[in-house]
């Protein structure tokens, strides 16, 4: 028998475990199943408690979704938030560097412009604590309030800052220094240490964030959309030339949702429907699902992968947005007949595919499972690190950009408008047999999302990896056009023969993963990224 490989080892466990990108997220989640909780419960204490201990990557003001196997069904939580009601495609535009506004041309528009990523224009509602809220109320087992305990503590007593935290965190703070205006100025104060990012190891202290968690925990959420919280948020943004209203704060809402499947090698891979681009990876594996994966060599595997995932993003970023402001045609997008025809585009070099017409019909990510088969794919995030670098005055945590995801394309699905949500890069994932679970999975990472699902499906599918040697395995990330990025270990000459644009280096856009699989004789096998300062723990 080989011995095991060097690289980290998968976790087993006979009754439950926890995974995500930070060790304290994870034990916090593990010691609430310790307690009788149960997987939601862990999932939520992990998510709680990952705002304080990876700040850069989620925070409180950030949006949430998630996948919950209750035993029997799936059940889909889209917890993203809307736009403010004062955000319109003009503004938006106005605010659009000087370069784009004038390739604008007027009211039909273009392509070239892009929301601005930093200060108060791309903030929207943050649907995270309702997100908690929502997810307790329907499967939780302990206290609310119980599940906040270990993140409370964190922020109020401090906890050392982990590695690849701490790294990300500096980068963040020279992004911080080159912004100016009064909204910026409360992100120096809580989240640098005299205008510097703490280092590894040192001891960091939010007790903002404490009295923030301590109001939603005690209210379940309601301070925050329509209490002292609220009222701060939307203050601040009055006094500093946001948007943002207690009234857009009042209206949030989660919206419980139907998962979306496709098909791959006698598996069901579930995302959750728009506004997220989790469609994109379910068309690749549709794509690819006709394809003789099995027999091809490595080299062809990822040249095909490519070649489907540009053509899932190609009809991503046509179709997806807010199906509250227009339907997307999801049926069409994942129809066989569609992915057959998709599929006859990939030849035998680099492509760069334009969208079809299918019939109109810095993020963190966990996985939990309990003793009793629940299972939950949870991920949240504030986008782009810090998100918007905005923070209110006394309340410990940072806002999101999400906004920054609309288009300022006149008539495009997913153009900017007051009270909608924006297209969405966050997605959970999960894996089912013949109508039984095997479990949570994901990759955060913005672009990389979609493309991390596919390579860990394969992995885990084709070649029977485990979830740890999955996630251990070399990725590759396409950016835009023939350009993609391979770890090393991937055969990046080969793909330079067939056209694709290769650099190989050591990156961050290759994502952070989880997984949690279901043992065939019961407990479970997890692993968690190896990229990551994280850990799979379980008991």
């Amino acid at each position: 028998m080989p011995l095991p490989s060097l690289t980290r080892k998968p976790l087993y466990a006979p009754r439950g475990a926890v995974a995500t990108s930070q060790p304290l997220a994870a034990a916090a989640g593990l010691a609430v199943l310790r307690r009788g909780g149960n997987a939601v419960d862990a999932a939520l204490a992990t998510a709680i408690t990952l705002t304080v201990v990876q700040p850069g990557s989620n925070d409180i003001g950030g949006d949430l979704f998630a996948i919950v196997w209750d035993g029997n069904q799936l059940h889909g939580l889209n917890a993203s938030g809307r736009a403010p009601a004062g955000l319109t495609l003009e503004l938006a535009r106005e605010a659009a560097a000087p370069p784009a506004r004038a390739a604008l041309g007027g009211a039909q528009g273009a392509v070239d412009a892009a929301m601005p990523v930093r200060g108060w224009l791309p903030v929207t509602v943050p649907g995270v604590p309702a997100g908690w809220r929502d997810l307790h109320g329907r499967f939780g087992a302990l206290p609310f309030e119980e599940l906040f305990t270990d993140a409370i503590g964190y922020a109020a007593g401090g906890y050392p800052v982990s590695p690849m935290v701490a790294y990300y965190w500096a980068r963040s703070v020279e992004q911080w220094r080159t912004l100016s205006g009064p909204e910026f100025a409360e992100w120096g104060r809580v989240f640098t240490v005299d205008g510097r990012a703490p280092t590894a190891g040192e001891l960091w202290r939010n007790p903002d964030a404490a009295r923030t968690l301590r109001l939603i925990a005690e209210s379940r959420a309601e301070e925050f959309y329509r209490g002292s919280i609220a009222a701060e948020l939307a203050g601040f943004a009055a006094g500093t030339g946001g948007l943002l209203t207690a009234d857009d704060l009042a209206k949030h809402t989660s919206d419980w949702v139907e998962p979306i499947r496709a098909g791959y090698r006698g598996y069901d891979v579930w995302e959750l429907p728009p506004n997220g681009q989790g469609v994109a990876a379910l068309m690749a594996l549709n794509i690819l699902d006709g394809l003789d994966v099995s027999s091809a060599s490595a080299e062809q595997r990822t040249h095909w992968q490519i070649e489907a995932m540009k053509l899932g993003f190609a009809d991503a970023h046509a179709y997806v947005a807010d199906p509250a402001a227009g339907p997307v045609p999801l049926a069409g997008m994942l129809d066989p007949e569609y992915a057959r025809a998709r599929r006859a585009l990939i030849g035998e070099t680099a492509g760069d595919p334009a969208p079809g017409d299918p019939a109109k019909g810095g993020t963190v990510y966990l996985c939990a499972a309990d003793s009793d088969g629940m299972m939950v794919s949870l991920i949240q995030s504030n986008y782009m690190g810090f998100g918007s670098y905005v923070v209110a005055p006394g309340t410990g945590f940072g806002l999101q950009n999400r906004g920054a995801g609309f288009a300022l394309e006149a008539g495009h699905p997913n153009v900017a408008a007051p009270g909608k949500r924006p297209f969405h890069t966050i997605i959970p994932g999960f894996l089912t047999r013949d109508g039984q679970p095997v479990g949570p999975f994901g990759v955060m990472g913005g672009h990389m999302q979609p493309q991390g699902h596919v390579q860990l499906i394969m992995s885990t599918v084709d070649e029977g990896l485990d979830p740890q040697a999955a996630l251990d395995a070399p990725r590759w990330y396409w950016h835009a056009g023939r350009e993609v990025m391979v770890e090393p270990g991937i055969d990046a000459e080969s793909l330079q023969r067939r056209g694709h644009q290769v650099s190989v280096e050591d990156s961050n856009v290759y994502g952070y993963g989880q997984a949690i699989w279901r043992l065939p004789a019961g407990g479970y096998v997890a692993g968690s990224e190896p990229r990551a300062d994280g850990c799979a723990i379980g008991y």
